[in-house]
């Protein structure tokens, strides 16, 4: 089995449940784990796989606790870094349908520093690059850009996924979008949201924003759509896969639970060959990512809800 590198935010979600999806009208929060490539990271291990975080925490109690939420789960914690500076948080309301608000307070995240001692354990690995906060400056993003490189020298299978996040990026989309495609150019893997493709691509239409994609180099291409289902694009074939029927009450780490349900089953494949060649094997696991994607909304708290596969059997 591979290992599976996620890279990016570790951080604190204060969670305001049942108060609506307005966060200036929130009064009670409720501290859990969060950040879009750790919830990956512990979607993979808990199905069962190897994943591998690499990001940065606070020396804190925060930072602390995040640490050993992760290693509780099964996550190799050994290369995560700690700094003097805060630890991340983000402020998160949800109403009753399981929309969200958000608003960060960025900290330590961005002080992850690129270690190349990692070059010869990367080789022939999963590299996933799915933060949300790693476009926006710091150290952060210089390492982001040398791990995509080592990446592709190492004959990593490259997973991206963008996390737009508009918070973080208001009145500066157009930023956000030139940043992203040199990752969208050299992944095998892309994972949007409808909302990311058409962004990214300057398209409304799905199919032709993965035309776009396609046109750019992106060999997978998977454009998640609520309960709609997933659309799954490679070499330009593309098919709708359903997603399962369920009553939603935290649709936070959705997306990461797809990926990295997605990201676990490729890295049990022993290469990687048949996700390029096969659509019909990429159809199955896209429908088995979209069942770990729908059980992760049916609780609240994004690595709690988080299924395993006995779940995912079932």
């Amino acid at each position: 089995m591979k290992k599976v590198f996620c890279v990016g935010e570790l951080l604190i979600d204060f969670v305001a449940e049942k108060q609506g999806s307005d966060l200036s009208k929130a009064t009670h929060f409720t501290k859990k784990a969060g950040g879009a490539p750790a919830n990956v990271a512990c979607a993979i291990s808990k199905l069962g796989g190897k994943s591998v975080f690499l990001g940065c925490v606070g020396d804190d109690p925060f930072g602390r606790f995040l640490l050993d939420v992760l290693k509780t789960e099964g996550v190799d914690i050994s290369l995560a870094q700690l700094s003097k500076t805060f630890t991340t948080l983000a402020f998160v309301s949800l109403a009753e349908d399981g929309e969200r608000d958000f608003v960060f307070s960025r900290g330590a995240d961005k002080e992850l520093e690129y270690d190349p001692n990692l070059r010869k354990s990367l080789k022939d690995n999963i590299l996933h690059l799915g933060a949300a906060t790693a476009l926006l400056g710091g150290t952060l993003e210089r390492a982001y850009g040398k791990y995509l490189f080592d990446g592709l020298t190492k004959d990593m299978f490259i997973s991206f996924d963008p996390n737009f996040r508009s918070d973080l990026w208001k009145e500066n989309e157009e930023q956000f979008i030139k940043k992203c495609m040199p990752f969208i150019e050299k992944s095998h893997l892309c994972k949007f949201s409808m909302e990311e493709a058409q962004l990214l691509s300057g398209k409304t239409d799905i199919n032709e924003a993965c035309d776009f994609f396609h046109g750019m180099g992106a060999k997978i291409i998977t454009v998640t759509l609520g309960k709609k289902g997933t659309l799954l694009s490679l070499n330009s074939s593309k098919k709708m896969i359903p997603s399962v029927s369920v009553n939603p009450v935290d649709t936070t780490g959705a997306g990461d639970a797809f990926i990295g349900c997605l990201l676990y089953q490729i890295s049990d494949l022993g290469n990687f060959d048949p996700v390029f060649e096969n659509h019909e094997v990429l159809e199955k696991m896209v429908s088995m990512a979209n069942k770990a994607g729908a059980i992760t909304t049916t609780n609240y708290g994004a690595i709690p809800s988080l299924p395993t596969k006995e779940q995912l059997d079932k």
